[in-house]
């Protein structure tokens, strides 16, 4: 397979090579690779590994991403590479984002729309490791996904630099951003070898400037990643820089990979985090990885109606008029395209 060269980089002397797509802004010496390990500097020139080199690929309901507000009920084909610009000891998909060995199936842009188109797809989901981290790939199939009328979402860990987030604003829908630890610095440092948030919160703002539809998660994690302090604080920036309206979801944590001895995050601490994000003013949060929780539903911040009921990434039942407004007080809710029937069925995977 031939090399595909990389955007976003800068050529400096001695065949030395400056990554700006994600916020490591790597310096690659000629022969290396970046932190991400599928960027390569060959001859003074830097190219992508990975690119349409699929290492999952599977339909899957948005709202596994999730996305509460964005297309609710539709569907999406889900694609990832190998590779990641985090080091997380508690990843659930370890084996793909931390696979040193760049592998997968050839899987071209084209051939993703296809794919998508075939299985009754609405979209096209760039998430499973860091979308980042194949930037190019995402970047062709994204263009193309806009032609055919299909729209395009990124789940990432948002550590991109501004110039990624204006290169795929114009192709880019809607992003889920995944914050962990309450966005504890210290948090990860240690346990993601990430050296600083800030520039996760620098991409927020540039894709509320670009217009992206945002949620946010943060997995809660026990004992080191679980202040309901720190949890307030991410909620009142949130909806002083983003908006009050943001979708919030607060999941989760299962021990994995390296991270076995912490247990599940309790009910309990999801159930005070949400009152507490709450409490800081935002209209809409929700609780992740607890199916059946009543904090899985949708409610009108004006008279509490319940809205939208779900289960896991199902919805059972949809409660609201046709331009998304309550049907008891007339409240608008902000959501974003239309119901959609097509990704209310479990997840499966292509390859």
């Amino acid at each position: 397979m031939s090399l595909h060269e990389a955007m976003l980089y800068e050529k400096l002397a001695d065949k030395k090579v400056n990554c700006h797509l994600c916020a490591r802004r790597c310096l690659i010496s000629d022969g290396g690779t970046g932190f991400c390990l599928v960027r390569k500097n060959e001859g003074g020139a830097l190219f992508s590994l990975n690119y349409a080199r699929a290492i999952s690929a599977a339909v899957d309901p948005l709202e596994k991403k999730p996305l509460a507000h964005f297309n609710p009920g539709a569907s999406v084909m889900s694609i990832a590479t190998v590779g990641c610009n985090f080091r997380c000891q508690f990843c659930d998909n370890w084996m793909i984002s931390q696979e040193k060995k760049v592998s997968g199936k050839n899987f071209p842009p084209e051939e993703v729309i296809k794919a998508a188109r075939d299985n009754g797809c609405e979209g096209i989901s760039y998430t499973y490791t860091e979308p980042t981290i194949f930037f190019e790939y995402a970047y062709d199939t994204a263009k193309l996904a806009r032609q055919v009328g299909f729209f395009n979402t990124f789940v990432t860990n948002g550590y991109m630099t501004p110039e990624a987030v204006k290169t795929i604003a114009p192709y880019l829908d809607a992003a889920t951003v995944d914050f962990k630890g309450g966005a504890d610095p210290e948090f990860y440092k240690t346990f993601s070898a990430v050296p600083s948030v800030t520039p996760i919160f620098e991409a927020l703002k540039e894709m509320k400037r670009n217009n992206t539809h945002i949620e946010i998660t943060n997995l809660i994690v026990p004992k080191s990643g679980d202040s309901i302090e720190r949890i307030k604080e991410l909620a009142v920036w949130i909806r002083d820089g983003i908006g009050k309206e943001t979708p919030f979801h607060l999941l989760r944590f299962h021990p994995d990979y390296q991270v076995t001895t912490i247990p599940a995050t309790p009910i309990e601490t999801l159930e005070k985090a949400y009152v507490a994000a709450k409490d800081a003013g935002l209209n809409y949060v929700y609780v992740g990885n607890v199916p059946g929780h009543p904090c899985e539903n949708t409610y009108c911040p004006n008279c509490n109606e319940t809205l939208i009921k779900r289960y896991n990434f199902m919805i059972t039942r949809w409660n609201l008029t046709k331009d998304m407004h309550c049907p008891v007080c007339g409240q608008e809710i902000p959501i974003k395209g239309k119901l959609h029937s097509s990704g209310q069925s479990y997840p499966y995977a292509l390859f």
